[in-house]
């Protein structure tokens, strides 16, 4: 279910399905030709242009909110939580993603999360975000969620973040880059054993 997803550290991800997506690319070590890329903000280590670059082919579309848009060149999708769009034949829905007890990702920015389906799998990324209400009525049967707490949510919120959601697989991000290490991804899967499936990746 998930060897099609391969982690690149922090919040990068590849995905290859029908099309080839990655998420935030961030430090990306060697070019490739990415058909959609999803950005979640405007943080540098989310929405890097040079990292963009790296991954941008002539027909690749990028998708993210307008601040970010702002800093990209190229075939761009400016997004906002609670809009759905099509790309490539790709289903993307954008989700809120925020923080609710700290400042660095305020609600009134209008950063994402994202909802896409690939070989038919619901696969949702959080973003930077804390635990929010709005996860209750997310559906997804892969959940990638930042366990590192400090911007986001520590793994005891991401746990709970990850019994409201109730995908089939959980996956840790957000961690072993700028902060957090890998005992907060165990930490999350610990308190998700015999409740989710929580799968680790090796950074790639």
């Amino acid at each position: 279910m998930t060897q099609n997803i391969h982690w690149l550290g922090h919040d990068t991800f590849r995905i290859k399905g029908e099309q080839v997506i990655y998420t935030d690319p961030f430090k990306i070590k060697k070019k490739d030709n990415a058909d959609i890329i999803l950005i979640t903000h405007a943080h540098y280590d989310h929405c890097s242009s040079e990292d963009v670059k790296k991954l941008q082919g002539t027909d690749t579309v990028i998708v993210s909110p307008a601040d970010c848009a702002a800093k990209l060149k190229g075939n761009i999708k400016v997004v906002k939580p609670g809009d759905k769009i099509e790309v490539r034949g790709v289903t993307i829905e954008a989700v809120p993603s925020y923080n609710t007890n700290k400042q660095f990702h305020t609600k009134d920015r209008g950063w994402v999360g994202y909802i896409f389906t690939v070989n038919g799998q619901r696969i949702y990324i959080a973003g930077d975000t804390d635990y929010i209400p709005e996860m209750k009525n997310i559906k997804a049967d892969v959940a990638l969620l930042p366990v590192s707490g400090t911007y986001v949510m520590t793994p005891e919120e991401a746990a709970q973040a990850a019994l409201d959601i109730k995908p089939r697989v959980a996956i840790p991000m957000h961690y072993g880059s700028i902060v957090g290490t890998k005992e907060d991804a165990r930490k999350f899967a610990e308190k998700l054993k015999g409740k989710i499936e929580v799968i680790i990746l090796q950074e790639e």
